[in-house]
Parts: structure tokens; sequence; C-alpha cells
């Protein structure tokens, strides 16, 4: 794993995520019910949902932008198959919310993914420092 599939779990992922806004759209406007969802904007199941809303789409965008840069600079970097696998991991962590708030999960997949996520940021970024010379041509 080199990055390529982070980049294609990316995309799908962020795909799906922007799908479901169509459904947060529907709740907010369209379902009945409406006017109680919205006067729980912050609370409950709601903020929960445009939690994993947001955080899914940002962490879909991370893996498409730390797959390009796995495969970009894979002959420079180290480790680039944990890096890569740890940010894939992260997507439990929006994934861990929706199944808190439509399965009653425990939030361990929110915790996983969060940490995975931090910790594959932080590595890259380490990578990167670490680097002797970066050659972008």
């Amino acid at each position: 794993m080199n990055g390529k599939n982070n980049i294609a779990i990316g995309f799908l992922t962020m795909g799906l995520f922007m799908a479901y806004g169509f459904l947060l759209i529907y709740l907010r406007d369209f379902a009945p019910g409406k006017e109680e969802w919205v006067n729980s904007y912050s609370i409950g199941k709601h903020f929960e949902t445009r939690l994993a809303h947001v955080h899914g789409n940002l962490f879909a965008l991370l893996n498409i932008l730390i797959g390009y840069l796995l495969l970009r600079f894979n002959d420079k970097l180290s480790n680039i198959k944990t890096i890569s696998w740890l940010a894939l991991t992260g997507l439990l962590m929006p994934l861990g919310i929706l199944s808190e708030v439509y399965l009653g999960f425990p939030p361990i997949f929110v915790l996983i993914g969060a940490i995975a996520m931090t910790v594959s940021v932080v590595w890259l970024g380490i990578s990167f420092w670490k680097m002797k010379q970066i050659n972008i041509n």
C-alpha cells in the first residue's frame, strides 16, 4: 500500500459523506418533524450527525492528500505503509460517530480513528521534516 488506496478510498468516502449531507438537508428542511430536528441543532443526534459529516469529509480529504504525498515522495519517505494504514484507520472516527448515533455502539471506534489519523499526520510531518531535500520537479 503506497498511497493509491488512500486516494481511492478517500474519494469514495468523500462521496458517501457528501451524499449523507443530502440526508441532513432533508432532515432539516423537508422531513416530518423538521422543527424538532432544527431545534436540537447543538445537542444530541443532530449535533453528532453534523460532526460525522464534517469529519468524514475532512478525513477523506486528508486521505487523498496523504495518499498523493506518499505516492509522490515514496522514494524519499520511510514507513509509508504504516502511515497509509493509519490514515485509512482514521476513517473509523466519523464512521464511529455514525455507529454511535444509529446503532448505539460505544465510542471506541471514534477514539481509535481520531488517534490513528492524528498519528498518521504527525508521523508524515516528521518524515517530511527529516527529509534531506525535496525536488518537486
